[in-house]
């Protein structure tokens, strides 16, 4: 078996070949992807060779994490039928090629265990089930949703939206322009016209860590600083102002199923709205620009592949 699939051989170099796929185990999934996201916090780090050390990384490698299709072999102990429509958040079904994240193809085999039924009414949208499910672990590990975020991309949208349907009301911080658009019953106001400095639960989505200082200046006693973002250089702080306030610092790390399940639900009961946020799309054979457009464009906020003509 073989498909089509983006690889990154190196930095900035990718192309769009075909690759053999790993047979099928008996609770393996066969799915032919209909549309893939391309991260702009992982891969672009990937892409542009600024990852840090990380498990299984190496080029050659097959990225993304943010796929939807549907299944076209299912094995007996996949929990899987033939017809699903499915989110799957990667795979490593390249032979020597590595799979991180390894979703961004025409047809993938991944465990059917690793992967979660979505409504085919989603369409395109369904990719960002990862995202929504990432902000969800943002939040659900604090005491309180947060009342700041810190970025307006999709991942800090996304966090606004879930803090409004648990009854927050949380302010963004967006210092460009292009991106201060699209409020969904919250506040989007650049950092410089925002005085307040109490907040309970601060979330940085900025990938940024040179703000750490100015975030815990702006806690109230006890506060927590939640990282969600994904920060390539060593992060510090001045110890005084957060010992004056004793604030505290969290990592909000990957998504597990549980968070995947609990936005499934936000999605179904019509609380978690996912339209508007991806802006950009283009066939897969035109990965190359894609790419591009995604790293460079602060106007995409989400780029997604379309699988669907590939061979």
């Amino acid at each position: 078996m073989q498909a089509q699939a983006v690889v990154f051989h190196e930095p900035k170099r990718l192309s769009v070949e075909t690759l053999a796929l790993n047979a099928p185990g008996p609770a393996d999934a066969v799915v032919e992807i209909a549309h893939s996201g391309v991260s702009t916090g992982t891969e672009r780090l990937l892409w542009s060779g600024d990852m840090p050390a990380f498990p299984g990384m190496g080029y050659p490698l097959v990225p993304g994490y943010e796929s939807v299709g549907d299944v076209v072999e299912a094995g007996p102990d996949s929990g899987l039928s033939v017809g699903d429509r499915v989110f799957v958040p990667g795979a490593t079904c390249y032979g020597e090629v590595r799979g991180l994240f390894g979703g961004t193809a025409e047809r993938l085999v991944t465990a059917g265990a690793r992967t979660a039924p979505i409504d085919r009414s989603l369409g395109r949208d369904g990719v960002l089930m990862a995202l929504a499910a990432t902000a969800q672990h943002a939040i659900a590990g604090g005491e309180t949703v947060p009342d700041l975020i810190v970025g307006h991309g999709v991942l800090g949208r996304l966090i606004a939206r879930i803090a409004v349907a648990q009854g927050g009301a949380p302010t963004v911080w967006e210092t460009n322009p292009v991106r201060q658009d699209g409020a969904q019953g919250y506040a989007v106001v650049h950092p410089d016209e925002d005085e307040r400095r109490d907040y309970h639960a601060i979330c940085d989505v900025s990938g940024d860590g040179s703000l750490l200082d100015s975030l815990i200046a702006r806690l109230a006693p006890q506060g927590e600083v939640i990282l969600a973002g994904f920060y390539k250089a060593p992060l510090s702080f001045t110890f005084p102002p957060a010992f004056i306030r004793e604030a505290r610092l969290r990592v909000a790390a990957e998504w597990r199923r549980p968070d995947l399940d609990a936005v499934s639900q936000l999605v179904a009961e019509g609380r978690l709205a996912l339209d508007g946020l991806l802006t950009h799309h283009r066939p897969a054979n035109e990965a190359g620009e894609a790419y591009r457009t995604a790293f460079e464009d602060p106007a995409c906020l989400k780029m997604v592949l379309d699988w669907r003509d590939a061979s």
